[in-house]
């Protein structure tokens, strides 16, 4: 664990409850970075987690183990291997994740990557590849958990963004456009969910639902920013209104804000967490 994500991990124990208590999320890129911050917070509520990962099996096993040695976390946790651009792999996840903990009440969409170069330098596999795994592979996941949210009648949806496919950035064409469609896929996600369960007579006054939001982070301080210069860093935290990088945690306590049963009147919305940078 490095530094970042041991003071993600101080601040989330502060915030233990138990809006959570019983549920089971599946957190994409689950095992490090914001989305190892989103399985703490949402299992400081009391939330089982399982933690989605592509290829490091060493991260995904530190994760696990730091898991199970923090007392604050109120459910258990497991990890599983998959690519999100394959559609097999999304749909073997949430069957994995469904015969592990018997449901699965929340999914977060956090797995992204980056692949940056000036448009007119942009190959066409530059584009495809991230565009498969940010955009495709969020429809991927959400379309096996939604299945299975609609039949019980109850889910949440969640989708990390970014700030970028809100304003676009130099450089990010291919990130920009695969972020800008999570915001119209939720949308439609959110509408269809709703329409979905009032036509299933599901829909009550007092009721969980299924809702479908995304948050768009800003410039967030991971394990990712580690590498940029001192310089860089600076002209990037000039950008931001409030002066500084987004903590983990940050993103996390929205996303467990949204989980929760209480949140059942928000769907279809845009949560940014941005220090201000879109305003």
């Amino acid at each position: 664990m490095n530094a970042m994500d041991e003071q993600s991990e101080e601040r989330t124990r502060g915030m233990a409850g138990d809006k959570l208590a019983g549920r089971v999320a599946l957190v994409t890129g689950g095992s490090r970075g914001i989305g190892a911050a989103i399985c703490r917070s949402l299992a400081s509520q009391g939330a089982s987690v399982a933690a989605g990962y592509s290829g490091n099996r060493e991260r995904a096993e530190q994760f696990l183990r730091e898991f199970e040695e923090d007392s604050s976390s109120g459910g258990r946790a497991t990890v599983h291997q998959g690519n999100v651009s394959r559609p097999e792999d999304c749909q073997r996840v949430v069957q994995e994740v469904l015969d592990a903990h018997g449901r699965l009440d929340i999914l977060v969409n956090n797995a992204g990557i980056t692949i940056d170069k000036m448009a007119m330098k942009m190959s066409v596999q530059d584009w495809n590849t991230v565009l498969a795994v940010n955009l495709s592979g969020s429809f991927y996941m959400a379309q096996p958990a939604l299945q299975h949210m609609v039949e019980r009648g109850t889910g949440r949806i969640i989708f990390v963004s970014s700030v970028i496919g809100e304003t676009g950035n130099i450089g990010q064409a291919n990130y920009a456009a695969s972020k800008a469609g999570i915001l119209g896929l939720t949308k439609t996600l959110a509408k269809e969910a709703a329409f979905i369960l009032a036509r299933a007579g599901k829909l009550t006054d007092d009721g969980v639902g299924i809702t479908v939001n995304t948050v768009t982070p800003g410039f967030v301080a991971t394990e990712m920013l580690e590498s940029v210069p001192e310089k860089v860093l600076d002209k990037i935290r000039s950008q931001i209104p409030v002066g500084r990088l987004c903590r983990p945690e940050e993103i996390a306590r929205v996303v467990h804000f949204l989980a929760a049963d209480a949140s059942a009147y928000i769907t279809g919305q845009v949560w940014g967490v941005n220090g201000g940078m879109d305003m």
